[in-house]
């Protein structure tokens, strides 16, 4: 775990803009016009809607993504009473939280008053801002009162996370620890150390799922809860023991199947571990410092299966697992509480994700390659991108059926593919990229299937229904390997193209190449050589009709790749060149910037020949190409050698396609600002239109604008490079391509292949 100094922390509020969170704009501004619909006099329609019927709030305005995170400061993070001012940053950070993690809105509010009646009054009158409410950070039993109160008088969800975030999470982690274990919820003893808010929460949601409550002891500061003792609370003394045998922490885990520990550190020793039933749970929740460490619970008892708050050590109990897409889930069916038929859904969609297959950039970012649901894994990882998706759509299942939510969702898939394209983890370009091939699945043929990372994309491809992949390499090779990444490699083909038995196939696709080849002084020995590399086997295979499409590149250059598929493919006849695309997709829309890998420093026919492919591969996507060829000048303002190529090119193409929406030479601000363009240069054919593809003058300009696009903006996501102008579907990965980016190569191969076949089709 980083040690995190106060120096480091200090400078990360401190420098850039101060704080974590800001507010953006999401309509346009620019132009008078703007201003006057987003303001006076425009803004006054909507308010009048809204005065008619107040649910048009979450039509017209964020209400309806919008929560406050609310705090009086008076029991922040383990600091204790600070005041409202002092956990101003923490409740920053978990609107950062609502907004990677759930595409949440947040204004945190710090009100500085401690009397619950008070606090209510100024949290209710604000209430018609939001769309839900987050409490945070205020102490017991004040919580309490505060948050029952304000779940009967407000109709927007209310949920104080302290209490609910981590019973939520823990609960789930509690039923599938029991699961591992092969214990009964409903017969385990449970020991409860802490009284405070989170294990009051906590030990009832327990008790929600199964847990008996005569199975239940708490303690709190002062030993276990007895019912005899004075001045108990209502909430402890619910809990209370009517046992007079128990009195310390020790005595309360002797032959207890469970601890959960909501107290301070340090206070579960080794001796007290020892004394516990079989296979013990042990959830150690305080933070930094949980109440037994990892190390000391293990070696005290190898059979523990444990969970803490921290991040180093497996099963991390941590709230940001549940709040995001609680909310999230509450707010897209407009709901007017969180109940418990909704935290009771969170905790089962959650215990549900830990025993699905891990998606590969869980995986990525712990840095392993098999989680798997077992002593080690029975909670799903914060990073896990499917807790949108799931957790959110059977919050917004048990919101509709229990009757607390005013709106309804008809088609669920379509809502968890929105969830999905709303945090960038798809977007609805690859969702329809998906659809498509999975409709049409080819086979497809991987040539590095020994890269982990191809493997890896042949198989969740085949998962997803896109393709029938066939894997090239050693048998023995890849099923080591697809064991040490636990994948499932059944109906999977694997073709090893070095062996014996493949000589006929060989010798064959050798004869096939010479007789392509043999004005460019091919000889059959020589092809029959080469049939033992992958890319000339992999591509004969696609030649010859054995395969519809092939991917590569993850492991051989580009200039050797390239060459072999001129020589084995061809080009298509209509052009004298191919080259390749990179889609850009990001908030502000789709760019297609061409050519991205294959020609270094095209002349003026290139140049033309990216242009034409580029026009077919937009209308591919089902665009209309409004294609900008780009220069360091503005239409004649420089007159090098550099800037005559491309205007020229421009020339070439206005001639030959008149219909096409293509101008240039243009500076890349001018093509992308259609306002500044249109002001600028009136004549353009582009006025008017907003520019979609971008065709760069050389390979090293295209590379280095996607590249930084790339590593700059989180928000946007690169599909490439596709393919242009190849006879058959080969298309190429690039070196550092994730499993992801393979996949989506995969499903263009796809489409591409379909549509190829298709085409021919018909001209038959």
């Amino acid at each position: 775990m980083v040690k995190i100094s106060k120096e480091a922390a200090l400078a990360y509020h401190e420098n850039g803009r101060p704080g974590k969170i800001e507010v953006k704009p999401t309509k346009a501004y620019r132009t008078q016009t703007d201003l006057s619909l987003a303001y006076s006099p425009g803004v006054a329609f909507p308010c009048l809607e809204i005065q008619q019927n107040a649910n048009d709030a979450y039509k017209y305005t964020d209400k309806g993504n919008l929560v406050a995170v609310i705090s009086n400061g008076t029991a922040v993070l383990g600091l204790g009473d600070i005041g409202a001012m002092s956990g101003k940053p923490v409740m920053e950070g978990k609107g950062l939280l609502f907004k990677i993690y759930g595409g949440i809105d947040v204004f945190d509010i710090e009100v500085d008053e401690k009397d619950p009646e008070r606090f209510c009054e100024a949290v209710e009158r604000i209430a018609p801002t939001f769309g839900g409410i987050n409490l945070e950070d205020i102490k017991a039993p004040e919580c309490f009162y505060i948050e029952e109160r304000l779940k009967r008088t407000l109709d927007i969800p209310v949920m104080h996370d302290d209490q609910h975030g981590t019973a939520i999470i823990s609960a789930a982690g509690l039923k599938n620890a029991l699961e591992v274990n092969g214990k009964d919820i409903s017969k385990v003893k449970i020991v409860v150390n802490g009284a405070g808010a989170a294990a009051i929460s906590c030990t009832k949601l327990y008790m929600a799922i199964g847990a008996r409550k005569e199975n239940i002891l708490m303690l709190d500061s002062k030993g276990v809860i007895t019912s005899d003792r004075p001045n108990l609370n209502e909430q402890k003394r619910f809990f209370a023991t009517d046992r007079r045998d128990v009195h310390t922490l020790a005595e309360a885990v002797s032959g207890a199947d469970v601890f959960v520990g909501l107290s301070k550190g340090n206070v579960l020793t080794k001796d007290m571990v020892k004394t516990m039933a079989k296979d013990p749970v042990i959830f150690a929740l305080a933070n930094p410092v949980p109440e037994i460490s990892y190390e000391d619970a293990m070696e005290a008892r190898p059979d523990t299966l444990m969970s803490t708050g921290r991040t180093d050590y497996p099963n991390q109990i941590n709230n940001v697992i549940g709040f995001p897409y609680i909310f999230r889930g509450a707010l897209d069916v407009h709901a007017t509480a969180i109940n418990e038929e909704m935290k009771l859904a969170a905790v089962h969609a959650i215990a549900d994700l830990a025993k699905q297959p891990v998606p590969d950039v869980v995986n990525d970012v712990y840095k392993v390659n098999n989680l798997t649901f077992g002593r080690d894994y029975f909670i799903p990882k914060p990073v896990d991108p499917r807790l949108i998706t799931e957790v959110s759509a059977a919050v917004a299942k048990a919101a509709i059926a229990s009757g607390v939510a005013r709106k309804t969702i008809d088609n669920w898939e379509e809502y968890k593919n929105s969830l999905s394209v709303l945090l960038g983890q798809e977007t609805k370009l690859t969702q329809k990229l998906y659809a498509t091939a999975a409709a049409h699945p080819q086979r497809v043929v991987f040539a590095e299937a020994v890269h982990p990372t191809m493997l890896k994309a042949a198989v969740q491809a085949k998962a997803e229904g896109i393709c029938h992949p066939i894997l090239l390499g050693n048998e023995e090779t890849i099923e080591k390997l697809a064991d040490s990444l636990d994948l499932n490699l059944e109906g999977v083909e694997i073709v090893n193209l070095r062996h014996p038995r493949e000589q006929e196939r060989r010798e064959r696709y050798a004869r096939i190449l010479t007789e392509k080849r043999q004005r460019d002084g091919y000889t059959f020995q020589e092809a029959n050589d080469k049939m033992f590399e992958r890319n000339y086997f992999g591509m004969m295979m696609v030649e010859t009709g054995e395969a519809d499409a092939f991917i590569t590149g993850l492991y051989t250059k580009y200039s050797n790749t390239i060459k072999v598929a001129k020589e084995v493919i061809g080009i298509r006849p209509e052009f004298q060149h191919f080259a390749t695309m990179h889609i850009i997709n990001s908030p502000k829309g789709t760019l297609y910037i061409a050519d991205t890998l294959v020609n270094a420093n095209p002349t003026t026919d290139v140049l033309v020949d990216i242009a034409k492919l580029s026009a077919t591969a937009v209308r591919f996507f089902n665009e209309k190409p409004n294609i900008a060829m780009v220069s360091h000048s503005n239409f004649g303002s420089d007159g090098s050698e550099g800037t005559q190529k491309v205007r020229i090119a421009v020339e070439k193409m206005q001639q030959t396609y008149p219909e096409l929406t293509i101008d240039g030479e243009i500076q890349l601000g001018f093509a992308l600002d259609r306002e500044l363009r249109d002001t600028q240069y009136p004549f353009t054919r582009l006025k008017g239109k907003d520019v979609n593809t971008l065709i760069f003058p050389n390979l090293t300009s295209a590379r280095s604008s996607y590249k930084m696009l790339q590593a700059l903006d989180a928000d946007v996501e690169i599909i490439g490079p596709i393919q242009m102008g190849l006879n058959k579907p080969i298309h190429f990965t690039d070196f550092g391509s994730s499993v992801r980016d393979v996949v989506n190569i995969t499903a263009v191969a796809v489409i591409d292949a379909y549509v190829d076949k298709i085409k021919n089709r018909f001209k038959k």
